[in-house]
């Protein structure tokens, strides 16, 4: 009996002194193959390369309203769970401009930080008759209805409202847009892949992702300000050819509101030490995405900001749930 009880009190010890990163998870807020699923295998491997993790974090998928589950959850039953981080994007936060996570705000979760910056492209497959822009939005204007777009998620969707702005610059309503909606942009990438949709107004990081794994995909734009570069610096961007859309996709990671300030702690101090290792860039260019890491206070304020601006979005489109 002695024996058992200096075992329990050595595991009780042992387990009372676990960081939040031991057994650390990521939550991947859609099926496989999309940008929170990259976000996530990111965050992994910048910790473990850069030796800030014991082993690898769990990614755990978690698909339902493309991020309305997860962030439940994270204001519910996981609020305290120091352990799990959940993967966000400016999808996310365009949802919560529209009231698409229920009654939960952007104060029911703690904004732990800002990885990176990904940006909107324009693809199509491979052996489609459009090979720019111009072309689509030509095709598009003369008759909107020949043209099916594929979105992670419903109307007002990241990709949906990309998808909707582009239309905009045809002159086509949002409402005479066809597409189809998707759990997330891997499903939305395959469709493409399979012709089941004409075009995808989908991410850089993913799409290019789809690309490494073999899909036949051609990307028309990059909806950024200026050219990125690596593998899209032939790709011309929208401004480029005469339209005007740009579309900046935030990338990061959330905690549960009421995760104690030691694992708030601990997750930052590994993370500010992994993204300023070596290890940090060569991983950022094999997700496809540009370095732009913010936590704290900065990262709050751009928060709001954006969520600002997905509200006047959401408004001019008549997307408010609330």
């Amino acid at each position: 009996m002695r024996k058992l009880a200096s075992w329990l009190l050595l595991f009780y010890c042992a387990w009372a002194q676990a960081g939040a990163l031991d057994a650390g998870r990521c939550i991947a807020p859609a099926k496989p193959g999309g940008g929170f699923d990259i976000t996530c295998q990111l965050v992994r491997d910048v910790l473990q390369k850069s030796g800030q993790t014991p082993q690898p974090l769990t990614i755990a998928y978690q698909p339902g309203g493309i991020g309305a589950l997860s962030f439940k959850n994270a204001a519910t039953q996981q609020s305290a769970d120091g352990h799990a981080a959940t993967a966000f994007s400016s999808g996310s936060l365009l949802n919560l401009a529209q009231g698409r996570f229920g009654p939960y705000t952007s104060r029911d979760v703690r904004w732990l930080a800002l990885l990176g910056i990904d940006y909107g492209v324009v693809a199509v497959h491979r052996d489609s008759a459009y090979k720019n822009l111009v072309q689509l939005l030509a095709a598009l204007r003369d008759n909107a209805n020949g043209i099916v777009f594929g979105a992670g998620g419903s109307i007002g969707s990241q990709d949906w409202m990309k998808a909707a702005l582009l239309a905009r610059q045809a002159n086509v309503s949002h409402k005479a847009m066809r597409f189809v909606a998707y759990e997330g942009g891997g499903e939305a990438m395959s469709a493409l892949a399979s012709r089941h949709v004409q075009v995808l107004a989908g991410d850089a990081a993913e799409v290019g992702r789809s690309m490494d794994n073999g899909a036949p995909v051609r990307v028309l734009a990059v909806l950024s300000s200026k050219r990125l570069p690596g593998r899209w610096a032939q790709v011309p961007t929208a401004q480029e050819q005469g339209v005007s859309l740009e579309w900046p996709i935030l990338r990061g990671l959330y905690l549960g509101a009421q995760v104690s300030e030691r694992d708030y702690r601990e997750w930052t101090a590994a993370l500010t030490r992994a993204m300023n290792s070596e290890v940090a860039a060569q991983e950022l260019e094999k997700a496809g995405m540009q370095r732009y890491w913010l936590t704290g206070p900065d990262l709050d304020n751009l928060v709001q900001s954006q969520l600002k601006l997905f509200d006047t979005l959401a408004t001019e489109f008549g997307l408010k749930r609330r």
